[in-house]
């Protein structure tokens, strides 16, 4: 089912997703630089007058689009049902492991985005305030699926306890550089040292959340 909720600019919620996926297919075919708001809304079905009323310009287009796909890809790696706990003999498994193992999945999901890989192709300095200067949306949604996580952890004495926004940030800080520079330290040709591949380095990240969340 299609939700027409209302968003803060007066457009339904069906409308904003038309448009970004609009503007998805024009940055996947051209890169962001060569996308222009009358391709966008060309593409969209809508006058540049609409756009404008809703977005002053195509970066804060875009940015409400990598916010949504990245957002997407963190709900999806969660479980949609986090046990009460894990130590109680009902079976159920302890946060610590469904958040490490959403964190190392969202990683892999992420790196292998197609917008994604895209825009770090294409257009990496979008990128690059997210990384230096400040979080974006999709950062602050991701750190709040990550805390919620963290506290079930606590509770069910899986997580080290500790300032749960701080270990949520630091989280955070570790596993993005697992998703934007891995690739400068791996080496996945055909003769290489089967140490050195990309799935070598996720089962190492898998072992450093690991061992920074248990008690």
């Amino acid at each position: 089912m299609t939700s027409n909720r209302h968003n803060s600019r007066g457009a339904t919620t069906s409308d904003n997703d038309a448009v970004l996926d609009a503007v998805r297919d024009c940055v996947l075919a051209v890169g962001v630089r060569r996308t222009t708001l009358t391709d966008v809304a060309r593409r969209a079905g809508v006058s540049r007058m609409t756009l404008y009323r809703r977005w002053p310009d195509l970066r804060t287009l875009v940015g409400d689009l990598m916010t949504r796909e990245w957002v997407a890809v963190g709900v999806g790696v969660m479980p949609e049902a986090w046990p009460d706990g894990g130590s109680d003999g009902t079976g159920a498994r302890p946060a610590r492991e469904l958040l490490v193992d959403g964190l190392v999945e969202g990683v892999r999901t992420l790196r292998d985005h197609p917008l994604f890989r895209k825009i770090v192709d294409v257009d990496p300095e979008l990128l690059l305030p997210y990384v230096l200067d400040r979080r974006g949306a999709s950062q602050n949604a991701l750190l709040e699926l990550i805390i919620d996580a963290l506290r079930r952890g606590h509770a069910d004495g899986s997580v080290r306890r500790d300032h749960a926004v701080r270990q949520a940030r630091t989280l955070l800080l570790v596993v993005q550089s697992f998703v934007l520079s891995l690739r400068t330290m791996t080496d996945d040709a055909p003769d290489a040292d089967p140490a050195l591949t990309t799935e070598a380095f996720d089962d190492e990240l898998r072992h450093l959340l690991e061992r920074t969340l248990a008690p």
